[in-house]
């Protein structure tokens, strides 16, 4: 026998879903890393953190413990914000190959499309990629070390990602059209 745990006009608090985190990184190496690290910093007000490689790939000249990129991490209500603030460098669309489950990402070719971003004479030039990532309450019970389970009722999919995005940001979802719709 099943019992009806909600009451009818009443939402399910777990499955309501919020922004984790948006991510924001560069990479590059020497000079490039440097300047890389100033806009994230000045983007963000966060201190960004280096990357180092873990494997050697010769053909680029890349070994273990070479720094090859920066990243920053925004949580919270600052993350909505920063999300808010990128959407229109990339028109307020995206591709649906650019939505997975749990996250989207997008690149921005020139930061100082940003809103209320001013060129940095150090940096010049320069682009990123912006990574946010979805959660539900619960997903807590994947990371915890003792009792650690499988939590699949808590991946967002990418469809209520699309959902999401299109109800709260107005964002626009280019869809890859069919051989049998044209």
């Amino acid at each position: 026998m099943e019992q009806k745990l909600e009451k009818p006009g009443q939402e399910n608090k777990m499955r309501d879903i919020k922004i984790e985190k948006v991510v924001l990184n560069i990479g590059g190496t020497e000079d490039k890393l440097d300047k890389g690290v100033i806009l994230l910093q000045t983007l963000t007000g966060k201190k960004p953190i280096k990357i180092k490689a873990r494997k050697r790939i010769p053909t680029w000249g890349v070994r273990p413990g070479l720094e090859v990129g920066t990243k920053v991490t925004i949580r919270g209500e600052e993350a909505e914000k920063l999300l808010k603030r990128l959407l229109p460098v990339i028109n307020n669309t995206l591709k649906a190959k650019q939505i997975r489950d749990n996250f989207i990402s997008f690149g921005i070719a020139e930061y100082i499309e940003i809103p209320d971003m001013e060129y940095i004479r150090e940096v010049g030039i320069m682009g990123f990629e912006a990574s946010v990532v979805f959660v539900r309450a619960g997903k807590r019970i994947e990371r915890k070390k003792i009792k650690r389970g499988s939590a699949k009722k808590q991946v967002v999919n990418a469809e209520e990602i699309i959902k999401i995005m299109e109800e709260q940001f107005g964002t626009k979802i280019l869809r890859k059209r069919r051989k049998e719709d044209e």
